[in-house]
């Protein structure tokens, strides 16, 4: 198996949404892409599946050594031979993944959050960064695309935080700030109870409009002569903004379950979007 295709089984075998949007790229630019999402899953699975925080620790710790190797030339793993193309073609920077390793780091040393403040760093680490290297992937004329995909890197991890907030809970991790459960009169108990009050209601639907917001900026810094270069972050979006439709049409059912849509459906969301995409590229004077 290729480092490449090694890649591309990672990334297809997550379930993403993000898969689905990078089957619209041209091969080149998928492969860049491609191995960038397969770093990701590498280091969040090192948080997410390994039981004993010093042996995570250790691993990130590999995964930086393993960066300054992939900067040197000499990559070891699959996923950073891979990557090797891609930082050399696209220019993407050493620090955004080591940005990266520091946010996944966190959820080793932190499983609260006093206000959104707080939150924000953590998810500029694990999402916005991310979304900066994209839109240096998908390519860009106008500066305002970088504003754009920083939002939109926001947007996508509160809706994952919205969405993942029961199974979070049973992680002993709770991403909604301390000072917003207070607010609306919700205790962690009372996630992990499942207990869905009207305070609760009014809580997720708060959260539920906060990553909406993020969406209208991340739209609203996009240039036009950027748009058809970005439209796998679209494709993304769209996909995203139907699961938080989801939710919010369902209720919130997020204490019990996560809100999911069919693989199915997620084809048929990123066809739809890069087809009007192209129509409004052909379209453009």
């Amino acid at each position: 198996m290729t480092p490449e295709q090694y890649c591309e089984k990672k990334t297809a075998r997550s379930g993403s949404s993000f898969y689905y949007s990078f089957l619209f790229l041209p091969p080149e630019q998928r492969r860049a892409i491609m191995a960038l999402y397969a770093f990701c899953r590498e280091v969040d699975d090192v948080v997410d599946e390994c039981s004993d925080p010093a042996l995570a620790q250790t691993t990130l710790q590999w995964w930086r050594e393993e960066i300054a190797r992939l900067y040197a030339g000499t990559p070891q793993h699959p996923v950073t031979q891979a990557l090797q193309t891609a930082i050399a073609r696209y220019n993407l920077p050493q620090e955004h993944f080591q940005e990266i390793i520091d946010g996944m780091a966190m959820d080793l040393s932190q499983t609260r959050y006093a206000t959104f403040k707080e939150l924000s760093l953590y998810c500029y680490r694990v999402a916005s960064v991310v979304g900066l290297m994209a839109a240096t992937i998908f390519g860009y004329e106008d500066r305002h695309t970088l504003k754009y995909a920083h939002d939109l890197g926001m947007a996508f991890q509160l809706t994952n935080i919205l969405r993942d907030v029961g199974e979070d809970a049973a992680r002993g991790r709770i991403y909604i700030p301390a000072d917003e459960l207070a607010r609306f009169g919700v205790s962690e108990d009372d996630i992990r109870a499942q207990r869905m009050s009207g305070g609760m209601q009014e809580l997720l639907r708060f959260q539920a409009e906060r990553a909406r917001n993020y969406y209208d900026k991340a739209f609203a810094h996009l240039p036009t002569a950027d748009r058809y270069r970005q439209r796998s972050g679209l494709i993304m979006a769209a996909i995203y903004l139907s699961t938080l439709d989801a939710i919010e049409q369902q209720g919130y059912p997020v204490l019990a379950r996560r809100v999911r849509l069919s693989p199915w459906r997620k084809l048929w969301i990123a066809w739809r979007t890069a087809r009007g995409e192209a129509r409004r590229q052909r379209d453009r004077p």
